[in-house]
């Protein structure tokens, strides 16, 4: 039986509440990438120079410490990754989050949330994070609202086995 997986990371609830209504969708199985050290909210003032966001997202070798992990990863033929757009790219605990483990033979599918903003050079920033042997599909960016209907279309779309 082929397995999939929907990781995500989120601070603010939106792409949390977007996995899951992907998961639902996909009947996959849910992780939530969470951070050792949780952000707070000086920690995400994007207006501050100094907040750990800010410094994280200048500096695109930072590798935030995640906590937990993903129990037997070669289960899943199929990883969709979820996170909040910043500074037009994922966070750098995505990076963190792929280069914990083998993605080979994988078909991996980055998806977004963002108000605004489209998803930059998410796929040139994350791709490298991932074996060459990973089936890598380009990012896709929803805003908050994005409805059910769009979602089943997507997946529908990405021709990926679920």
């Amino acid at each position: 039986m082929k397995k999939t997986l929907v990781a995500y990371f989120s601070c603010s609830g939106i792409t949390k509440n977007l996995a899951k209504a992907l998961a639902s969708i996909a009947d996959a199985d849910l992780y939530e990438i969470q951070p050792e050290v949780p952000y707070t909210d000086a920690d995400l003032n994007w207006h501050d120079p100094k907040a750990q966001s800010t410094v994280e997202m200048e500096n695109k070798s930072s590798r935030p410490a995640i906590s937990g992990g993903v129990a037997q990863m070669e289960q899943y033929e199929t990883v969709f990754v979820g996170f909040p757009i910043w500074w037009y790219i994922a966070p750098t605990i995505i990076n963190t989050f792929l280069e914990s483990y083998d993605f080979s033979g994988k078909t991996v599918i980055p998806f977004a949330t963002s108000g605004m903003s489209g998803v930059g050079e998410t796929d040139r920033w994350l791709h490298g994070s991932c074996s060459s042997e990973t089936e890598w599909r380009p990012a896709k960016r929803f805003p908050a609202n994005v409805g059910r209907g769009t979602l089943e279309k997507w997946v529908k779309e990405l021709n990926v086995p679920i």
